[in-house]
């Protein structure tokens, strides 16, 4: 039997001046042990996912931690039994995360972690407000049981969001959770800079809390979606049932893909009549593409259209 792919999400808020010198020595680490996905790479620190074999993961975290700035570098891992990317890439970034709000810096001030196993008590108190801090198309397939959905787009769109909908006088506690943990961080960073009191972000987000807290007992609910090609992980963080539609990346379930508007590739119920035809086109040409690589038994021709940012 084939050893199962493992997929680790890894972040940290740390102060890297020199991160533009990074990234070679990075790639190259990537590259030899033959891993693939994407990490982000910014003066504030490190985020992303990547794959490979269990000596691949374990060589990278070693290589990571003999800098003293990424020793505890927070990091998830799940298995799959296929490669969930195509590519190897590190990019260079502005921030790890993009809030968009100049002076935020987890590094100077955040949050209160909540390890997993304490989340329930947190969230099950009437006092705490809950928000959680993914798009909207993130929420619609997985949340936690009494979970606000900002309904936003992008991150960017978050701190909008909170000063139109929320006060600190009166919204004392607010408790936030992300997929990996990284973007509630920030968002809890601004938080307390907006003058919110007690500020709360479950620690290692959604994955860690899937991985660590028994789902008999789990207020979470639905599927988690993740980066990737398995789009989405139950509760177990075995694939789901969900895939993307490759014309405007929103995730289909199976029960989507019976509809007469789901072409496999080319459309589906939340694109079918709004795309512009170019785009459409270009959906059909990745498509054929992608069936005659697999026709030929070669390798999957384009890469898959991974946001790390998205965290």
């Amino acid at each position: 039997m084939t050893a199962p792919i493992v997929v680790a999400a890894l972040y940290k808020f740390v102060s890297l001046p020199d991160y533009l010198a990074l990234r070679e020595p990075l790639l190259e680490t990537l590259l030899q042990h033959e891993i693939k996905g994407t990490l982000l790479l910014a003066e504030e620190g490190i985020n992303g996912t990547v794959s490979g074999s269990r000596a691949a993961i374990d060589a990278l975290l070693v290589w990571l931690r003999q800098d003293p700035r990424l020793a505890d570098v927070d990091h998830k891992e799940s298995y799959c039994e296929q490669q969930p990317f195509y590519r190897t890439k590190v990019k260079l970034k502005k921030e790890i995360v993009t809030l968009g709000v100049p002076g935020v810096d987890p590094n100077a001030t955040v949050g209160t972690y909540v390890e997993p196993a304490d989340w329930n008590a947190l969230i099950s108190d009437p006092e705490v407000l809950l928000i959680d801090t993914r798009n909207d198309y993130e929420v619609a397939i997985g949340t936690f049981e009494g979970a606000i959905d900002p309904k936003t787009a992008s991150f960017r769109e978050f701190p909008d969001y909170i000063k139109t909908h929320f006060d600190p006088s009166r919204h004392k506690k607010v408790a936030m959770f992300c997929t990996g943990g990284i973007r509630c961080e920030k968002a809890s960073s601004y938080m307390l800079g907006e003058g919110f009191a007690e500020v709360y972000h479950l620690k290692g987000g959604i994955l860690k809390y899937l991985e660590e807290v028994p789902e008999a007992q789990s207020k979470w609910r639905g599927d988690c979606y993740v980066f990737d090609n398995r789009v989405t992980v139950r509760h177990d963080l075995s694939r789901g049932d969900y895939e993307h539609c490759h014309a405007c990346r929103q995730p289909v379930s199976a029960e989507e893909r019976l509809s007469e508007h789901y072409q496999a590739g080319i459309s589906c119920p939340h694109c079918w009549d709004n795309l512009p035809e170019k785009t459409r086109a270009s959906a059909r040409a990745r498509h054929l593409q992608i069936e005659l690589a697999a026709a030929r038994n070669l390798p999957h021709p384009i890469g898959f259209n991974y946001k790390a940012e998205e965290h």
